[in-house]
């Protein structure tokens, strides 16, 4: 069987791959993130992951799985806050409407690539500026597309997800389990 490549440093996606049941090594690229002006969530998150993918060097008998979780809302593409004035605006701009989660994957070995994107949409209630700013205090919002984790305190926020739970986390892990089995990476 092949050897499993996680090509992430997201501690989210190394607990679900775990969790299913997997073992994997790790390999990180530090790809550029930048996107071009005016470029669709699907499209942003598929060619994020399959860059990623391509920067990191696979041998024969090995499956890379790569991936990039994006929020948008209005069109708007909200990535990681870089300050918390624009993580309080990614909040803002949130709260008491629905926006959407994009995680674009690619799984790849020296043979075949396969990049597929998932998306859910997420309903906030409507929050107060206490509760934004008591978010912040905790840190949950850094290192988090959207400026929220909704495996943390950020769920609280949630009033229903249409979609994909896991993808939000950012890996979409059943039909994970289904793509690695095409290329041979089974579970026990």
């Amino acid at each position: 069987m092949p050897t499993l490549i996680l090509g992430s440093q997201s501690p989210r996606r190394k607990e679900l791959l775990k969790e299913a049941g997997y073992e994997f090594l790790l390999r990180v690229s530090g790809t550029d993130e930048e996107l071009e002006i005016g470029v669709l969530p699907e499209q942003a998150v598929s060619y994020l992951s399959k860059q990623k993918s391509l920067a990191i060097p696979i041998e024969e008998n090995e499956v890379l799985l790569t991936a990039d979780t994006l929020v948008s809302i209005d069109g708007e593409i909200l990535g990681k806050p870089a300050e918390e004035s624009e993580a309080i605006r990614f909040l803002t701009n949130l709260s008491g409407r629905t926006h959407q989660v994009h995680t674009g994957v690619t799984v790849r070995s020296k043979e075949h690539i396969h990049t597929f994107v998932v998306r859910t949409d997420v309903t906030f209630f409507s929050l107060s500026d206490k509760e934004i700013h008591k978010y912040m205090e905790s840190g949950e919002a850094w290192d988090k597309a959207g400026g929220y984790g909704i495996q943390g305190k950020g769920a609280l926020f949630v009033k229903y997800i249409q979609g994909d739970y896991y993808s939000v986390v950012g890996l979409p892990i059943a039909r994970v389990v289904r793509e690695l089995e095409a290329f041979g990476v089974l579970l026990d």
